[in-house]
Parts: C-alpha cells; sequence; structure tokens
C-alpha cells in the first residue's frame, strides 16, 4: 500500500489515504459541474484503498449538497478548503479526495475531464460504488 496525506489549509479536516498502487499512476477526475470547476477540484479514489477523514472541531465541518444532492461535499467553514465529497449507502461511506488537498509532495498522473451531471441519479450511484473508496472512515476530536 501506498499512502498520501493531507487536509485543509487551517489542519481542521485531515485525510489519510491508502492506495493500491503508486500514486503516479493514478489520473485525477476533474468534474466539470460548477461546484467543482469553480473549487477547481480533480478527485482521486481507489475502491481497493482507504480513505480515512480526522475532524477536530465539528462546528466547522460544511457539508454541502448540490445537483441531485445524492452526494455530500466536505468543506472546512473556517478555511474554505474543499477536501473530497462522500456518498453514504449501501451500509457503507464510500468518498473520493480533492486531489488539491493532498500534500505538495505527493503527484498524481494527469487529469481527466469527467462530466457526471449528464449522468441520472441511479448511475452515479453505481459509479460512486464501484470506483470510490469504499473503506471511509470519519473521526470526530482530537483523536
Amino acid at each position: 500500500m501506498h499512502r498520501a496525506s493531507g487536509g485543509c489549509h487551517c489542519g481542521n479536516l485531515l485525510v489519510d489515504l491508502e492506495l493500491s498502487r503508486a500514486p503516479d499512476t493514478y489520473n485525477p477526475r476533474a468534474c466539470d459541474c460548477d461546484f467543482c470547476r469553480k473549487h477547481c477540484a480533480s478527485y482521486l479514489s481507489d475502491p481497493q484503498g482507504s480513505m480515512g477523514i480526522r475532524i477536530k472541531d465539528e462546528r466547522h465541518w460544511g457539508r454541502y449538497q448540490q445537483g441531485s444532492g445524492t452526494a455530500e461535499f466536505m468543506v472546512c467553514t473556517r478555511c474554505g478548503v474543499l477536501i473530497g465529497v462522500l456518498y453514504r449507502g449501501d451500509g457503507r461511506v464510500h468518498g473520493a479526495v480533492n486531489t488539491k488537498a493532498i500534500d505538495g509532495a505527493t503527484s498524481f498522473g494527469t487529469e481527466q475531464p469527467v462530466s457526471p451531471k449528464t449522468l441520472p441519479s441511479s448511475e452515479k450511484v453505481k459509479r460512486w460504488q464501484s470506483v470510490w473508496f469504499s473503506d471511509v472512515r470519519i473521526v470526530t476530536g482530537e483523536a
């Protein structure tokens, strides 16, 4: 497993990744929806890997839903950084991380444009369940 970590600018939302292959072999997906474009987000996920999210102060954990309202974007309300997106379903939490929130020492492959807004909600969910991290753990407090 390969490890990567990062988080928001103020350190309130932190993310730890375990990737099944080297980071430079992933091509992050640059979503073309208005929300993601305005955040310059590109997403990385690995269904064979895992993602851990540590939230120091829940009062500054912003959750935003847009479009179909099915996914939940994680934004720090203190510094404004978008760290990723979650989908809660099938008894699990699936997620993808915004590569812009990963520490600079980690480099990924070339971004590829994607247009999930063209998919119906049911197709989005199927896609998320198949390509996003399916082992997402969220820990709150200083732990």
